[in-house]
C-alpha cells in the first residue's frame, strides 16, 4: 500500500509528535539524489519510518524578471517540482532491487515542496528526524568545490545523523565499517554502526588508525614509540572502546583493524566494498566557518560507498572516554 501525503514548504506543519521514526531525504532530479532515494527507501522499511521526500525550486531569479514575479508563475513551478518529485518516487520504487526489499510499497511517504536553496531547508525539515539521506553529487555539483555543497552543508549543520550516499561496489561479506578512537564522537559512531549491522545482517569492522607523529627534526623519533608499539596500543585501546561501549558480547560480529596512516585514508579504505561506512563528528574545525571534523568531512567527500555522519548525542553513557588515538572521530 502507498501512502503519499501533499506537503507544501513550510514544513513545520508536519506533525512531530508521532511516535514513529522519521526520515528526510533530499531530491533534486540529479542521479545522486536518484541515489540516495534507492537507499533511503529500503532504510526506512527496515525502521519503519515515514519518509519526508524534499525538493527545492530556485526563487534567486524572480527579482530580475518581472514575469517570473507573477504568483501564478510561482504556483505552476511549485507544482510541477512536486509532480516530478513524485514520479521519481513512484519510479525509483519500482526499481527491481528497491521493490525486492522488504517493505519499500508500504513506506509511508510525504513530498515536501520548498522554495529557495535546499541545503538550508533540508537541515530545517530534519529538525527532531532520525536521519537526513542526501546525494554525494547534485545538480550544479563541481567535484572540487568542498564548501557550499548541499551534502556538506547537512553533514556540517544538521542536528540529526547525515547519510551521504556515495554508489558503492559490494563485494565480499556485508560490511559496516566505523572509526573507533575513544573520543565521545567515534563512541556515539560505534553504538549507530552496530544498530545499522544488525539491521543490514552485517559484521561490524572497527578501525583504528595510528601513524607515528610527524616531527620537524628526527632527533624527536628516539623520544617515542615504536609504529609497532603505537599498532598494539591502537588495537588494545580499540578493543576496549567495544566492549566497553557494546558489551563483552556484542549484538553483532565484531572485527577490530589497525591502519597505519590518517584516520580519513584509513577509513576511505578500509569501507572499499563495504554497505556502509560510519564516523562521529566532533563539530569542529580549525578552519573559520566550517563546524565538521576533518575526518568527517574526508569520509563524506570522498568515501566509497554511503557515509554516516553521528554527532554525539545518548547513544552512549556518561562513562569517561579512552584516550584518542589517530583521529577516526574528527
Amino acid at each position: 500500500m502507498n501512502d503519499e501525503t501533499e506537503r507544501s514548504d513550510r514544513p513545520d506543519t508536519t506533525d512531530r509528535g508521532t511516535s514513529r521514526a522519521r526520515m528526510v531525504v533530499g531530491v533534486d532530479g540529479s542521479a545522486g539524489s536518484r541515489e540516495a532515494l534507492r537507499w533511503a527507501l529500503p532504510e526506512a522499511a527496515r525502521k519503519g519510518a515515514v519518509l519526508e521526500v524534499v525538493s527545492a525550486f530556485p526563487v534567486d531569479f524572480y527579482w530580475i524578471d518581472p514575469y517570473l514575479l507573477d504568483r501564478g508563475r510561482i504556483d505552476a513551478l511549485r507544482a510541477d517540482t512536486e509532480e516530478r518529485t513524485r514520479e521519481l518516487v513512484e519510479a525509483v520504487r519500482g526499481e527491481p532491487a528497491v521493490a525486492a526489499a522488504p517493505g519499500t510499497r508500504d513506506v509511508p511517504v510525504e513530498v515536501v515542496v520548498v522554495a529557495g536553496a535546499p541545503a538550508e531547508h533540508l537541515v530545517r525539515v530534519a529538525e527532531g528526524a532520525d536521519l537526513l539521506v542526501v546525494g554525494s553529487r547534485g545538480r550544479g555539483s563541481v567535484r572540487s568545490t568542498l564548501l557550499g555543497s548541499v551534502a556538506l552543508h547537512c553533514a556540517a549543520h544538521a542536528h540529526c545523523a547525515v547519510a551521504v550516499v556515495h554508489p558503492s561496489a559490494r563485494r565480499g561479506p556485508s560490511r559496516v565499517v566505523v572509526g573507533v578512537d575513544g573520543s565521545p564522537a567515534s563512541r556515539a559512531a560505534l553504538v549507530r554502526g552496530a544498530a545499522a549491522a544488525a539491521e543490514l545482517g552485517a559484521e561490524l569492522e572497527a578501525v583504528a588508525a595510528y601513524q607515528l607523529p610527524n616531527y620537524w627534526s628526527d632527533l624527536y623519533v628516539v623520544l617515542t614509540e615504536s609504529l609497532a608499539e603505537l599498532r598494539d596500543a591502537a588495537r588494545r585501546r580499540a578493543e576496549a572502546t567495544v566492549a566497553e561501549v557494546l558489551g563483552e558480547q556484542p549484538a553483532v560480529p565484531v572485527s577490530v583493524v589497525t591502519v597505519e596512516g590518517g584516520a580519513g585514508d584509513a577509513l576511505v579504505q578500509r569501507a572499499a566494498g563495504a554497505e556502509l561506512l560510519v564516523v562521529g563528528s566532533r563539530s569542529r574545525s580549525e578552519i573559520p566557518g566550517m563546524v565538521l571534523g576533518s575526518v568527517a568531512l574526508h569520509c563524506a567527500v570522498q568515501g566509497p560507498c554511503p557515509v554516516l555522519v553521528v554527532h554525539p548525542r545518548h547513544e552512549v553513557g556518561e562513562r569517561s572516554p579512552a584516550p584518542a588515538l589517530a583521529g577516526a572521530g574528527s
